[in-house]
């Protein structure tokens, strides 16, 4: 398995049984303090950046993310220009052919990049997404029980953010790889 087919986050002494125990622990830890999914509303979060709209929705303060509900996945951690969502593939996100639909493994990567350029705007600002390019690497199945979709920004401006994404799993196998363009203005014209 070559260099940039793996984790770059994993340790070469985890073994993928010792990276799934931790990463469950840490859904499990999450999952304690999430809230039920919804939509904040917009004097909840006016005068949040997105850093502190993360935070306050990993406090249980904000509604959960509601499609993290509805696909089975869920925000790990996050820091300014970063996110990492964990999901759990199985057959209800399956296509004709057994293998993860590629609109699950989408979702999970416009997640993570679109997060991760939320987490470096200011309050008052928001964005919306102008372009999401996904290349898959290998099939996903359900036996593999949790990925994760990390996303790092690449460049945050004033007009637009740009971010790449990885999904991959325990083992450190590369799934998926996205890259996406953010438009971002402010959170007026974004309730216009």
């Amino acid at each position: 398995m070559s260099h940039a087919d793996t984790d770059p986050a994993a340790s070469p002494a985890d073994s993928p049984a010792a990276t799934l125990a931790r990463w469950l622990d840490d859904e499990q830890r999450v999952r304690a303090t999430l809230g039920p999914p919804g939509v904040a509303r917009p004097a909840q979060i006016a005068h949040l950046s997105g850093m502190e709209w993360f935070a306050a929705i990993s406090r249980g303060e904000l509604p959960s993310v509601p499609i993290g509900a509805t696909m089975d996945f869920l925000p790990i951690e996050f820091e300014p220009g970063r996110f990492v969502f964990q999901g759990r593939p199985d057959l209800r996100h399956a296509n004709p052919m057994g293998t993860i639909h590629g609109g699950w493994i989408a979702t999970l990567l416009d997640s993570c990049v679109a997060c991760a350029v939320h987490t470096m705007l200011p309050a008052g600002r928001a964005y919306t997404t102008a372009e999401l390019k996904i290349s898959y690497v290998r099939a996903l199945t359900p036996q593999v029980e949790r990925v994760r979709a990390e996303g790092r920004v690449i460049h945050a401006g004033r007009q637009a953010g740009f971010a790449e994404g990885r999904l991959f799993g325990p083992d450190g196998r590369l799934y998926a790889h996205a890259t996406t363009t953010c438009i971002v203005l402010s959170t007026r014209a974004a309730e216009g």
